[in-house]
Formats: C-alpha cells, sequence, structure tokens
C-alpha cells in the first residue's frame, strides 16, 4: 500500500492507534456550543476527484491541484493553479426559463444571450414551477393554480377553472410534504422528446382548512395591533383528502387527453410520474389511500387508456417506489420490497418479470452504475451491516456478488469511467476520513491519497463514541453508540442523555466519523450520551420497519427502554437520572415516553405529534391506516389520551406557527394535563417559529433545555 508521499502504513497498526486517547484537556463552555460556533472535530480531509482521463486523481494542494496515478501514488501531469479544469468542461445545451419584464425568456448552459420567446398576458398572478419542454421549444408555468403552455406561437391556457380549491399542474401541501418531496410542488412533467405534458390535477374540496394564528406579525405593537392568520388546506387523519385526476396535454395541437382512472379508488394517490425514454408511453405509479398497495401503469397519451405493468402489496405498507432505471434494450431495473427487503429486478415493458439481480435478508439502498455491455449492476446495500455504507457489485444474472468497500464504516465512492477503481472516502466511529482508490474487481487498496486528523479533539476534553450492539427483551439486536463522560470512572453512576428520532426508517446511529460539539459539551459535563436505532428505524429492511405498523411508538418505546436499561447495566448509567429528547416524530416519543413509561426523569419534548388522529393523511394512514379503521391503535398511541399517566418532568416546545406538525397538539396536550392536575410539566412558545424554530430564538430553545438537563447532574 503507497501513500502519496510513498510511506508504507499498516492498516492494522492505524486500526490500533485510532482507538488510543488523543485528546486534549480544554474544556467547552456553553457558549461554545450556543452561539453555533463551528469547531471542527475533523481537519485535513484530502480534496480529490477523478481526473478527465479516468486513471488520475485530481487532488487539491494548497492553491494548486495536482495529478496523482491513482493505481500508484506517483504524480502524473504537472500542478495547475486552483480553478484550472481537470476535467472536461461540459457541453449541455439544457435550457432554462426565466420571466423578465412581462415576457418569457429562454437561456442554455452554454451561455449564449437569452432568448425572448412571447409575452405574458398581463395579470396579476405570480408565475410558478417554469419548466422548458424536452425538445427546447416550449415552456409550462402555473399562474393562480392553472397551467400555461407558452411557444413562439404564443400562449396556451391549459386549465381556466384553477383557483384555491383547484390546483392545476402543482402540487398541494400534503402532496409535496408527504410524497413528492418538501419543498418540490411540480405537478407537471414533459415528455421528453415531444409536445406532451402530463399533469396532475388536485381537487382540494374534500380537504378540510387549518388556520394557524401570528401573534407577532410585522409591525407589532407601532403598526398592527391585531393577529394574522394564515388559513391553507390540511388533510388530518380519517379526513377528506384531495381528489387526484391527471391528463395529457397535446401542445402541438392544444388538445387535453384525460387518463382513465375510473378502475380506482376515487380517493387513488398518483405517487409519481415518469415518461419512457422514448416519450411515447406515460408511466403513472398509483397506491390505495391507506398504501397497502402500489401499481406501475402505462398509459397511451393519445387515448388515455391505462394497462398495469407491476403490482405490489405488503401486509403493512407499500413506501413510494422509485422509478424505474431503463436498459437501452427497452427493458428495466425495478427496485422492489415484496420479499420484506429492497431488491433489485428486472423487467421487460409490459410487466414480464427476467429475474431478480440480487436477493437475501438485507437490502438494496440505491443503483449507483449499470454497466450493460458487461452485463453489470453497482449498488449501495446493507449486506454487511445497515449503519454504514457500501458499495457492491453484481452481475445481471444474479452471480459474482462481491463488496467492493471493505471494513466497516461509511464509504462514499466515486467510480471511474470505466469502473476499473473506486475513489473511496472512508469513516467510522472509531477513526475519521481516509480517502484511498480500490481496485473496482475486488475491493483492494491500490493507494492512499491521504487522511484527516481528530482536528479540535487535541484541544479539548473528548469523548469518543463506541459501537453497541443491545440485546432487546425479546433478543433483537438494536444497533447503538455510546459516549462516556471524559471523566469517567467505573463504579460511580452518571446521567443518560438519549437524543432520539426514531420514525420509521430514519436511523439516528451512523457508523461514520460525525459529533455533536452539543454531545462533547454535554460528556464534558459528566453526561453518558445514547443513540440507538430502534427496530423500525434500523435501515435493515421493511420486515424489521414494518414492526411499527398500526401502534406508532409502542415498539419503539419498548426498544428505547431496553437500550437505556443496558446503559445503565454496563456503562454506569444511573436509572433514577435519565433524559430523552426530541424533535418532531421525536418530540412524540420523548412526551409518549413520558406517558407510558418510568424510566424516562426528563423528556424534552419539541413539536411532538401528540396524537396521530392531529396529524396529516399520507404520512399517518401509512403506518396507523385511519382512525375509523385502527381506533384502538390510534388509542395505544396517543400522548393526550394518555396526559393522566405522566411521569418524569415533560418539557414541552413548540413554534405557534408550525404548519407541519399543528401547535394544536401542544394546546391539547396541556388541557388534559391541567385537567389531570399534573404540575409536573412546563412549555415553552416560540412565537413566529414554524416547525423548525426562528434563527433569533435557536441559541434560547439550547439553553432552555440545557438548563433543564443541568438539574440531573449532581
Amino acid at each position: 500500500m503507497r501513500t502519496v508521499t510513498g510511506v508504507v502504513v499498516s492498516l492494522a497498526l492505524s486500526f490500533a492507534t485510532a482507538l488510543l486517547p488523543a485528546q486534549g484537556k480544554e474544556r467547552l463552555t456553553f457558549r461554545d456550543v450556543s452561539q453555533r460556533r463551528r469547531i471542527a472535530w475533523e481537519s485535513g480531509v484530502p480534496r480529490a476527484s477523478w481526473a478527465a482521463d479516468g486513471v488520475h486523481l485530481a487532488v487539491r494542494e494548497g492553491k494548486t491541484t495536482v495529478w496523482l496515478d491513482a493505481r500508484t501514488g506517483a504524480r502524473g501531469e504537472p500542478a495547475v493553479e486552483h480553478g484550472g479544469k481537470s476535467r472536461a468542461a461540459g457541453s449541455g445545451k439544457r435550457k432554462n426559463a426565466k420571466v423578465r419584464d412581462g415576457a418569457l425568456w429562454l437561456e442554455d448552459a452554454a451561455s449564449s444571450p437569452p432568448v425572448k420567446l412571447c409575452e405574458l398576458p398581463a395579470k396579476a398572478g405570480r408565475v410558478r414551477e417554469l419548466h422548458v419542454s424536452g425538445d427546447g421549444g416550449m415552456v409550462s408555468f402555473v399562474r393562480d393554480n392553472d397551467l400555461y403552455v407558452a411557444g413562439a406561437d404564443g400562449v396556451w391556457r391549459v386549465t381556466d377553472d384553477g383557483g384555491p380549491e383547484r390546483f392545476h399542474g402543482l402540487l398541494d401541501w400534503v402532496y409535496q410534504e408527504e410524497l413528492y418531496g418538501r419543498g418540490d410542488f411540480q405537478g407537471h412533467w414533459w415528455s421528453p422528446t415531444g409536445p406532451l405534458c402530463a399533469f396532475l390535477s388536485l381537487d382540494e374540496s374534500p380537504v378540510r382548512e387549518f388556520t394557524i394564528v401570528d401573534h407577532v406579525p410585522p409591525g407589532f405593537l407601532d403598526e398592527e395591533r391585531s393577529v394574522t392568520t394564515e388559513v391553507s388546506n390540511y388533510p388530518k387523519a380519517g379526513d377528506g383528502n384531495p381528489v387526484a385526476s391527471l391528463s395529457v396535454a397535446h401542445a402541438d395541437r392544444r388538445e387535453i387527453v384525460k387518463v382513465d382512472l375510473s378502475r380506482f379508488p376515487r380517493d387513488v394517490l398518483v405517487v409519481r410520474v415518469d415518461w419512457t425514454p422514448a416519450g411515447d408511453t406515460l408511466l403513472v405509479t398509483l397506491q390505495d389511500r391507506i398504501q397497502t398497495w402500489a401499481e406501475l401503469c402505462a398509459v397511451d397519451p393519445a387515448t388515455g387508456k391505462v394497462q398495469t405493468w407491476i403490482r405490489e402489496e405488503s401486509p403493512t405498507w407499500v413506501n413510494r417506489p422509485s422509478s424505474p432505471r431503463w436498459l437501452a434494450d427497452g427493458s428495466f431495473l425495478w427496485l422492489s420490497e415484496r420479499t420484506g427487503y429492497q431488491h433489485v429486478y428486472h423487467y421487460r415493458p409490459g410487466g414480464e418479470l427476467l429475474g431478480a439481480l440480487t436477493k437475501g435478508e438485507w437490502q438494496v439502498r440505491s443503483i449507483v452504475r449499470i454497466d450493460e455491455q458487461r452485463r453489470r449492476l453497482w449498488f449501495e446495500g446493507t449486506k454487511d451491516g445497515a449503519t454504514g455504507r457500501h458499495l457492491y457489485r453484481v452481475a445481471f444474472d444474479g452471480s459474482g456478488l462481491v463488496a467492493l468497500t471493505p471494513g466497516i464504516g461509511t464509504h462514499s465512492f466515486v467510480l471511474n469511467a470505466d469502473a476499473s477503481m473506486v475513489l473511496d472516502r472512508w469513516s467510522s466511529m472509531e477513526r475519521p476520513t481516509i480517502v484511498r482508490v480500490l481496485d473496482g474487481d475486488d475491493g483492494a487498496v491500490l493507494c492512499e491519497v491521504g487522511r484527516a486528523d481528530k482536528g479540535a479533539a487535541a484541544r479539548y476534553a473528548f469523548a469518543d463514541k463506541r459501537r453497541v450492539t443491545i440485546p432487546a427483551r425479546d433478543g433483537y439486536p438494536l444497533d447503538a453508540s455510546v459516549q462516556l463522560p471524559v471523566d469517567w470512572q467505573r463504579g460511580k453512576r452518571y446521567p443518560v442523555f438519549l437524543p432520539t428520532y426514531s420514525g420509521p426508517d430514519a436511523p439516528s446511529v451512523r457508523d461514520r466519523w460525525s459529533h455533536s460539539s452539543y454531545h462533547q459539551f454535554l460528556a464534558q459535563q459528566g453526561f453518558v450520551i445514547l443513540q440507538v436505532n430502534v427496530r423500525s428505524a434500523s435501515g435493515r429492511g421493511q420486515v424489521h420497519t414494518g414492526t411499527c405498523y398500526r401502534q406508532l411508538g409502542v415498539q419503539e418505546l419498548k426498544d428505547l427502554e431496553d437500550a437505556v436499561e443496558h446503559v445503565c447495566a454496563q456503562f454506569g448509567g444511573d436509572p433514577e437520572r435519565v433524559a430523552i429528547s426530541g424533535w418532531s416524530y421525536g418530540g412524540f416519543m420523548t412526551a409518549y415516553a413520558l406517558t407510558h413509561s418510568d424510566k424516562f426523569a426528563l423528556g424534552l419534548a419539541g413539536a411532538g405529534v401528540h396524537d396521530w388522529r392531529l396529524y396529516d393523511t399520507i404520512y399517518t394512514e401509512r403506518y396507523m391506516r385511519t382512525p375509523q379503521d385502527n381506533r384502538q391503535g390510534y388509542d395505544a398511541t396517543s400522548v393526550i389520551k394518555a396526559a393522566k399517566n405522566l411521569r418524569g418532568h415533560l418539557v414541552l416546545l413548540h413554534g405557534t406557527k408550525d404548519d407541519n406538525v399543528h401547535m394544536q397538539n401542544t394546546m391539547q396536550l396541556l388541557w388534559e394535563l391541567q385537567k389531570a392536575g399534573k404540575q409536573n410539566f412546563e412549555l415553552m412558545v416560540y412565537p413566529r417559529s414554524r416547525h423548525g424554530l426562528a434563527g433569533q430564538v435557536r441559541a434560547h430553545s439550547r439553553e432552555f433545555q440545557w438548563l433543564r438537563l443541568k438539574r440531573l447532574l449532581r
């Protein structure tokens, strides 16, 4: 093994060295961690990327970039000043559209002068979701919830009944939040080759309105002495959903073809819209309201007729499927969790299954690269553990599975052009980042570019993370990490701090070098820091995630309790001084723990869903079904209904303008706590804050929570 300086380094020796205490003596102050001061717990990470020829690395050295032979580490081409191109410049011609001076303008990536496409109709409404057609000749946009298409021959108003209760080509709140991705409101999609634009229409009339009050509006006291309100459509579990329909706009002849969804339930969810590479077939993925099935359907854009290609079903729920990955021969790869673990399947158009590329009690997280000529697939998977990140390769017939990233930990990998080598950035809980090159056939280490150090750990008293596997009461192995107080002594008892999220398939524990300055501060103060992946947040596959089905919080709490008991038995945790903390789903878990367990002395619950009847339909019903269908489950998971059972001390925090998890959750919980005569709770309300706290009050919230945690020190 070579480094860039030619020094041979033994990995075994470096591993042993990484476990030795390498830390300074200074202590962090609360001001250090509350004022968002950046403290780097890693420094000197080599900055390397593949050079244009695919056999050299372009490595930054100060203000210059040098080329290194990726197999030997020897210098290749002469150094160039920083800013010089180590890759061939892109020659793409992708066009973008902009509105300026009441007109639509087109510009391309090659920095050509913008071209005026057409004048826009005079109208007050804001132009949203500008998208250029596949052939670059037309632009679509949404104005006042109506869809428009503009071209050289003018502007076509595709729909004319848009308004507060009718969305065309634009997603509403719940569709963007829970299906297409937070902040993604795109509701129309051009075919890649022709003048066809598929668009979603959402009838909001069944959806109930929700009002948010701003008690501190702009100009308060001096200009405005009343409150202002925001009214939006927000479907809560069991209530009416937006009704979706899908159409295809033929922009060349200004005609609309409606997609025939008549054989599906009226409240069917349109969860994904794609086109085939040729642009002649529309693909739409549909799910039932509670998401127990999903169908990939092909649509003839000329007639609107629908044909089902693939149907996925589950005894729990079906996660939103990914788009097909198309191959040159017209077939495609499809990710499915049908066995309880996500794997790759090969299909022909029409739904003929050709075979499975992967299988086993582990899962494929994502497809990284496809080589059709050699019939090979590279993917990220969990075969060697779910807390890390690993690259694998397999043949199309399922043979020759090999792990290309050896060792534990998290690998950030980039293949070179012919996949003969892998640029690997590797770290784990025990060691900072190592940058190296791996052989693309077997993962052997060819060259080490360099390695980072622990940064500020040399200056401050530092608490390393320990990788721990904790057996739950039924024997299930829970992935966890533990940080001990920097002055830890065997036989002494220490308070435990458990920050958590624990939402479905949302792990907290990652096997990588990543340190929180706040957690370092708490460890210096004397806390044991415990983080744990409950089984439904283990990242191991749907068969594990589904253990929370119809009972959010119930199994998760058992796993958290077992983790706390383990840390108290094995690492000196004090069972009388355990704190749990979380935001959003973590806020729910925190409040749920204090009303359904006696293991926690303190709970810091931020913006929690305190009864799942108060959260949105698509997220909640995926895991809980509807309240009408699962009343027992909703009651069993309710913090509000269990308020009278509060133990320990509960601290509630919430933003008054939270448009995701409404403050209604906290207000209803307060009412039940007060009626029950409970005094062991307190509240901090943050005006002007939404689901995330406003920047002006984040430091206040951190100090407010620290002062409560501090009471556990003695």
